[in-house]
């Protein structure tokens, strides 16, 4: 059975509504994927590390329960555990501060076995940090030439937008390894203060990855691939409770989806129909809108068990 790999940060999120706390989750930008994909009965490791804390155990045995393969964590003995404090406003969206304790951060792993056709989830600045660069990009190129699909998820906060210049050939590495890469118009406008999709795709990402998606919290989601295509998808209302893990979960969806329609390297490597397109961005959202209906980082048990149930046969089978 294709499996997923994701590799990024682990943290707490402390989650504040009128500055007092409502919830403490396990979560990072890919980890919320990923505890998605695990919910949904899609075999996933994760690489990562944490601090020897009590935070640290909690988040492996997270992955754990939720069916993720954790072996892949680096724990670090001396350190604390990353924090995250996530303050929602009166429209549900959060605004981040971010504590972190890893002075001398040495991401060390043994690659996990990468089949064709699997999938790997990167990015954040995880992807981009200069300290843990090489083995992030080791691992990446390794990935490729083992035959996964790169599915690329640019999420540049804007508490690191003094450091663009220095960390902009790291994004382009990326982008040039990555077969599917999406970014929100907050990404594109910290990084290159451009917010027009169009531009964006044109000047930015078609000269290394065709395959482009663009979102924009409730604003219709913007697709550009090979050869012209063009296409928006109008995001389906929905009550929000928060939109921590939003694009998270659309990343994870937007994976689910493209295993269980059947899509591998080959297809990848072509065009998309835009039936494919159609259902692999239809799954996007639906997890997208169920992680929003939640004070949760990730979509919950209950969805993810209706998604494993109604994973095709010949996924199940493999």
């Amino acid at each position: 059975m294709r499996k997923v790999i994701g590799i990024g940060e682990t943290v707490l999120d402390i989650i504040f509504r009128g500055n007092q706390p409502v919830s403490a989750i396990p979560g990072g930008s890919t980890f919320n994927a990923i505890i998605s994909l695990g919910r949904s009965g899609i075999p996933t490791s994760f690489i990562s590390e944490t601090g020897n804390d009590r935070v640290g155990r909690g988040i492996i045995q997270f992955l754990t329960d939720n069916g993720v393969d954790a072996s892949y964590i680096n724990v670090y003995p001396d350190s604390k555990s990353p924090l995250s404090l996530a303050f929602l406003n009166e429209r549900n969206d959060a605004e981040y501060i971010f504590y972190k304790d890893h002075p001398h951060d040495r991401l060390d792993f043994q690659y996990p076995d990468v089949s064709a056709d699997d999938i790997v989830l990167f990015g954040s600045y995880y992807a981009l940090n200069p300290v843990i660069r090489p083995q992030v990009q080791g691992f990446l190129e390794y990935a490729r030439q083992r035959g996964a699909i790169l599915y690329y998820d640019v999420n540049f906060r804007a508490s690191h937008r003094d450091e663009v210049v220095k960390l902009t050939s790291n994004f382009l590495e990326n982008l040039e390894l990555a077969d599917i890469v999406r970014g929100s118009s907050e990404d594109f406008e910290v990084m290159f203060n451009k917010t027009d999709p169009d531009v964006v795709y044109r000047s930015q990402i078609s000269f290394y990855t065709k395959k482009f998606i663009y979102t924009r919290s409730a604003d219709p989601v913007e697709l550009r691939a090979e050869d012209g295509f063009s296409k928006q998808y109008p995001v389906p209302q929905t009550d929000t409770v928060s939109t921590i893990g939003a694009g998270d979960n659309f990343n994870a969806g937007f994976l689910y989806g493209l295993i269980c329609n059947g899509i591998r390297r080959s297809h990848i490597d072509g065009r998309l129909t835009d039936d494919q397109w159609d259902r692999v961005i239809h799954s996007a959202q639906q997890f997208s809108a169920e992680c929003c209906s939640s004070i949760n980082n990730s979509v919950s048990i209950e969805f993810g068990a209706r998604k494993k149930a109604e994973l095709p046969s010949f996924v199940t089978n493999e």
